[in-house]
């Protein structure tokens, strides 16, 4: 077996891991409002949203996958790049998740790939114009997914005047269920595709993946298969830390606000999936959750919405700067590079096994619900 190979398929496995990586911290996208509503346990959430994950595979196409693929020009999207776009990304989900604040998986590659582009051709290797695409959703898809959120919670509550429904009435949570389906199908749908267009970036570039038409990157069925399986079992193992966040600090959801909000998420995800952009499933799903609770008249936690914005705002400069750095180690003279890439690679995955380790669990979710009564978050103790 030839050092290429091997070299692929350690970055295929790289790619995995950052797919799995995306399942947990987005999972809170999906089963945050089920889960703080107590609509589901916390571990029959995750598995409700994994099979929804893996469902979409069935169903969408590979237009996200294909932009994504095209963020690097070809010719330049060789095996460093993407491992620098690859460790870019998944220390910035790790470390975002560690502290449990919610930012995006797809702009975290996104800026990996620009970042990795730079160091390997200068500002010739990156194809801007895609890049664009994903700068304008950043803006756009948070605004929709608020915007949708705040008029789903009125005509929610309309209904609620007709019926004379309680806030946590069964049609509520029976809507709850189906609209969190929804977000979790789009969650698949939109952020596997992701990882499915590193893979094939990586494998035009080695030469394993030939391509008659540059925009249009076939990518073959088992890589496919191999994101939709990597990005569900992410879910499952959970990321609670983030749903934590997303479902109990921002604002106090009820069945009729998590209808809303999951609303408010599915339409900006499925809007941007059907145009072929990776936007973020978190920026859509964490304004959405904000627009019900100002709907609702809930009250929001306007500390915790600044640290989320902030953190969107730096995601692609920062990913950008690691891969840039990561890439700079790989171009040091052998057998040095091998050395300091495998010290770096180790020391952070011994990390990442700690704090996997020590991670909250849906126990500590369940038990917080447990003593939590629902009632409407104060806005000068949401300032606090």
């Amino acid at each position: 077996m030839d050092l290429v190979l091997l070299s692929v398929i350690a970055v295929v496995a790289l790619a995995l891991l950052f797919d799995f990586s995306n399942g947990f911290h987005d999972a809170a996208n999906s089963v945050a409002t089920v889960v703080a509503t107590k609509v589901m346990s916390a571990r029959m959430a995750v598995w409700f949203s994994a099979f929804f994950n893996f469902a979409a595979f069935f169903f969408v196409g590979t237009a996200v996958a294909n932009t994504v693929a095209k963020v690097v020009k070809p010719g330049m999207e060789g095996v460093g790049v993407v491992f620098a776009a690859l460790i870019a990304a998944i220390a910035w989900n790790y470390a975002t998740w560690f502290v449990g604040m919610p930012s995006s998986s797809s702009h975290a590659i996104i800026g990996g790939l620009i970042g990795a582009g730079l160091a390997a051709g200068g500002t010739d290797a990156v194809d801007w114009s895609n890049v664009k695409k994903v700068a304008f959703a950043i803006v756009l898809s948070p605004a929709v997914a608020l915007s949708v959120a705040v008029l789903a919670t009125g005509l929610v509550i309309l209904i609620q005047k007709a019926t004379g429904w309680g806030d946590d009435a069964k049609p509520f949570k029976g809507l709850q269920l189906v609209s969190a389906a929804a977000v979790s199908f789009g969650h698949g749908a939109n952020d596997a595709q992701k990882t499915m267009g590193v893979i094939a970036t990586l494998l035009v570039g080695a030469g394993y993946l030939s391509t008659d038409d540059p925009a249009n990157i076939s990518v073959p069925t088992w890589v496919a298969l191999l994101a939709y399986g990597a990005i569900a079992a992410g879910t499952v193992w959970g990321g609670w830390r983030i749903v934590h966040t997303m479902g109990m600090k921002i604002t106090n959801l009820n069945a009729r606000t998590g209808v809303a909000a999951n609303i408010g998420a599915t339409t900006a995800i499925f809007g941007a999936t059907q145009l072929g952009i990776p936007i973020s499933t978190t920026h859509a799903a964490a304004s959405s959750v904000v627009g019900a609770g100002i709907g609702g008249r809930r009250g929001v936690n306007w500390r915790v919405i600044g640290e989320m914005v902030v953190a969107w705002i730096v995601t692609l400069p920062s990913t950008a700067a690691i891969a840039w750095l990561a890439f700079e180690l790989t171009k040091l003279p052998s057998p040095v590079n091998v050395i300091v890439v495998g010290a770096v690679v180790l020391g952070f995955g011994t990390w990442i096994v700690w704090a996997m380790r020590h991670s909250m669990g849906h126990k500590e979710i369940e038990a917080e619900l447990a003593t939590t009564a629902g009632a409407v978050l104060e806005p000068e103790k949401a300032a606090a």
